[in-house]
C-alpha cells in the first residue's frame, strides 16, 4: 500500500533567514495525523539565507541526519568537530548523552538548500559521536547508494537504529528496484526533480509511506534526486 503525502500539504515556516517545508510535525508545525512514520520522526527540506543560520542548540538521544542539496553548510559541535557539508557529503550525528552544535550557511551570497532528517535511535545515553562521507554522482547515478545502515555496511555511515537509507539519482530510461522483505516498511522521499515510483508520479517534495509491499521500482526520472528509508514495520516513533 502506498499513502501519498503531497509536497504542498506539508507543513510550512518562513522565519526570513530562514524557509523549511516539515513533512511531519516539528516546531510550531503540530499535525496529529503527521507525527513520524515508524523509526522516522523528521524531514525538514531548509533553505537558509547567505551567512545565517540555526545558533548553538542542544540535542540527545536521536540520530540526526543532515543532506546538502546545493550551496554549503559549515557545521560547529561540542565534540570539537568543525567541517563544511556540501552536495554528496552525508553527515550523521547519534546525539546520545547530549550535544551541542549549530549550522550555518557557509556562504555570503548563495542560498544553501539542505534536508535535516531524525530517526529515533534504538539506543540512548550512548557517548555522542559524528560521522561524515562523500558518496559521489556516479554511485548514485541510476541505482540505490546505501549512505546509512546499522552496521556500516557497503562503506555506509552507521545508524543506531533497525534501519537502511538510501539515496539515488535517476533519470530518463535509469531504473532501480529495491526488494522489501514482508516485515518492512519504507519511505520515499523526492528531494529534487520527479520520478515514477511503481508507475506513480513523484514530484519535488512529495512522500510516500509504504506498507505492505515487496518491491519498489524507480523509474522515468527527470533531474531526480530521491532517499528511500527501509524501516521496522512500526506505525510511530517510540520515544
Amino acid at each position: 500500500m502506498f499513502e501519498l503525502r503531497k509536497s504542498s500539504d506539508r507543513g510550512q515556516v518562513k522565519l526570513g533567514w530562514l524557509s523549511s517545508h516539515h513533512t511531519f510535525s516539528f516546531g510550531h508545525y503540530y499535525d496529529p495525523e503527521q507525527m513520524g512514520f515508524s523509526d522516522l520522526l523528521v524531514i525538514n527540506d531548509d533553505y537558509v539565507q547567505p551567512a545565517k543560520g540555526f545558533d548553538t542548540h542542544g540535542h540527545r538521544d536521536m540520530e540526526i541526519i543532515t543532506y546538502v542539496l546545493s550551496g554549503a553548510l559549515a557545521h560547529k559541535d561540542s565534540m570539537g568537530t568543525g567541517s563544511v557539508i556540501r552536495p554528496g557529503d552525508v553527515q550523521m550525528m547519534s546525539a546520545g548523552a547530549g550535544i551541542l552544535h549549530s549550522e550555518f550557511n557557509d556562504s555570503k551570497d548563495e542560498l544553501v538548500h539542505l534536508l535535516q532528517i531524525w530517526l529515533v535511535p534504538n539506543r540512548i545515553n550512548v557517548e555522542p559521536r559524528y560521522q561524515q562521507t562523500f558518496f559521489s554522482a556516479e554511485q548514485k547515478r541510476g541505482k540505490l547508494c546505501l549512505i546509512l545502515s546499522p552496521e556500516g555496511e557497503q562503506g555506509s555511515l552507521s545508524l543506531y537504529q533497525d534501519a537502511k537509507i538510501y539515496a539515488g539519482l535517476f533519470n530518463g530510461a535509469e531504473q532501480a528496484v529495491l526488494d522489501l522483505p514482508k516485515d518492512r516498511y519504507a519511505y520515499v522521499h523526492v528531494a529534487q526533480g520527479e520520478l515514477q515510483l511503481n508507475g506513480n508520479l513523484l514530484q519535488a517534495g512529495d512522500g510516500v509511506r509504504v506498507r505492505n509491499e515487496t518491491q519498489l521500482i524507480f523509474s522515468q526520472g527527470k533531474d531526480a534526486e530521491v532517499l528511500v528509508f527501509d524501516l521496522r514495520a512500526n506505525e510511530l516513533p517510540e520515544r
